[in-house]
């Protein structure tokens, strides 16, 4: 099979690197693709990955089978749409599934309607009745902007003060139009727990679950970034918490059925929080998570290829998943400054020693060659370090062992990935 992955960050690189393991699989493209794609597969420059004609074109042009969308972005654009038409098969939703994740209001909504169970909330268009809600509830309170702002349009408010800013961030443009309409609602309180579902048909299969850090500095403090590590499985879940958990996605996934003109076929991501009353929906994503892919891809024994493929042409019955018992940890390599400014073009070392460690496996998030061929940073979260280990412990030595092999000038990183979680539930207290 010839298959195209669209994507360039760390998601795709794993994604591309499950993929290029299946016998199934013979010429393997990625769109835009980075400096660790190209090692299993071909890069594709130059090809607006949001533009569903383009991407089409290329698919007729080198006879591609299937098409994997890893970013938001395109499925909010149609892309799955327009090559859906055309009969190739892909693996992402349409447009309209896609807005479970390209507007929280709609997402909310949904969740509202089919009695899914998540924060209370409003939603706003003009700042004065935003800041008469937030005044209403207090504080701690979220802020969220409704459209696509790259990980970067939610808020968590510790006092009233900061809800205000954040939301004359919002309608003041600082989100562009994802801004223009805002979600308030309240937070919960717990630890927050990742669990990933493959759709099709209306029908469910779960993934791992994970755990993602997105504070950028140690402790959960600083910003909210794209996320700056992640582990799998996560050990404080409860057989209970689980079993809600997977009973929240199965009727997520058979509402998808119910309500959206055509059937959703692609990931469906599940950011819940463990709250005392039992697990409630964050969000919905419609796609593999970033940084989550990164360590439950590794866990997963299933060709990847034949799961997609199910997925695609709307065979869930066909699915079957397998998991390894090991332990993955990830530690994001970012850059200094990172989610601020950063400087790129910083020359990478040591990654070949990283992986000469058993278990190890480093994925590409922010990296590019330059003109001498060397691989340099070219984003804020340049690399995703995974280890695979027998224990939690194991996996998170390995992990850190090998983020100390690796150099770039200002390589920042949290040295507490997955601590919370090792030393049990009464750490989130």
């Amino acid at each position: 099979m010839n298959i195209l992955v669209l994507g360039g960050g760390g998601r795709e690189h794993a994604i591309a690197w499950a993929l290029a393991k299946s016998p199934r699989t013979d010429n393997l493209y990625v769109a835009p693709g980075n400096g660790g794609t190209g090692h299993i597969a071909s890069n594709v420059s130059g090809l607006d990955v949001e533009d569903g004609r383009a991407v089409l074109a290329f698919a007729k042009e080198h006879r591609v089978d299937l098409v994997v969308v890893g970013p938001e972005a395109p499925l909010v654009a149609g892309v799955a749409d327009a090559l859906r038409e055309a009969g190739v098969a892909v693996f992402g939703p349409d447009a309209q599934g896609a807005q479970l994740e390209g507007s929280k209001t709609f997402s909310k909504r949904f969740m509202e309607a089919h009695g899914i169970p998540t924060a209370r909330y409003a939603s706003f268009t003009e700042l004065e009745p935003a800041l008469a809600y937030v005044h209403e509830l207090g504080a701690p309170i979220v802020v969220k902007a409704d459209g696509l702002a790259a990980g970067k349009g939610v808020v968590v408010a510790e006092d009233v003060e900061d809800a205000e800013e954040a939301l004359r961030d919002c309608f003041d443009g600082a989100f562009g139009q994802a801004g223009s309409t805002v979600v308030v609602e309240e937070c919960l309180a717990g630890p927050e727990c990742s669990l990933l579902a493959f759709v099709s048909g209306g029908k469910a299969h779960c993934m791992a679950t994970a755990q993602d850090h997105k504070r950028a500095f140690d402790g959960d403090r600083g910003p909210n970034t794209g996320g700056m590590g992640v582990y799998s499985p996560v050990p404080i879940v409860t057989s209970e918490e689980l079993a809600s958990m997977h009973e929240i996605m199965e009727k997520a996934a058979a509402a998808t059925a119910e309500e959206f003109d055509c059937d959703y076929r692609g990931v469906l991501y599940g950011g819940f929080m463990l709250t005392p009353e039992g697990p409630k929906v964050l969000e919905f994503n419609a796609r593999f998570g970033d940084p989550e892919t990164q360590v439950v891809l590794p866990r997963l024994e299933t060709d990847l290829v034949d799961i997609m493929m199910a997925v695609a042409e709307g065979r869930p019955d066909d699915i079957d998943l397998r998991w390894s018992e090991r332990w993955a940890v990830c530690v994001v390599l970012a850059s200094e400054g990172y989610p601020g400014s950063y400087e790129k073009g910083k020359v990478i070392l040591g990654i070949d020693e990283a992986e000469q460690i058993d278990g190890v496996t480093v994925f590409h998030a922010g990296t590019a060659k330059n003109f001498d061929g060397e691989l340099v940073t070219a984003g804020g979260r340049v690399l995703n370090v995974v280890a695979l280990g027998d224990t939690f412990d194991e996996a998170r030595e390995k992990a850190y062992e090998a983020c100390d092999l690796i150099n770039f000038e200002g390589k920042q990183y949290r040295s507490d990935i997955g601590k919370r979680a090792a030393a049990g539930r009464g750490a989130w207290k």
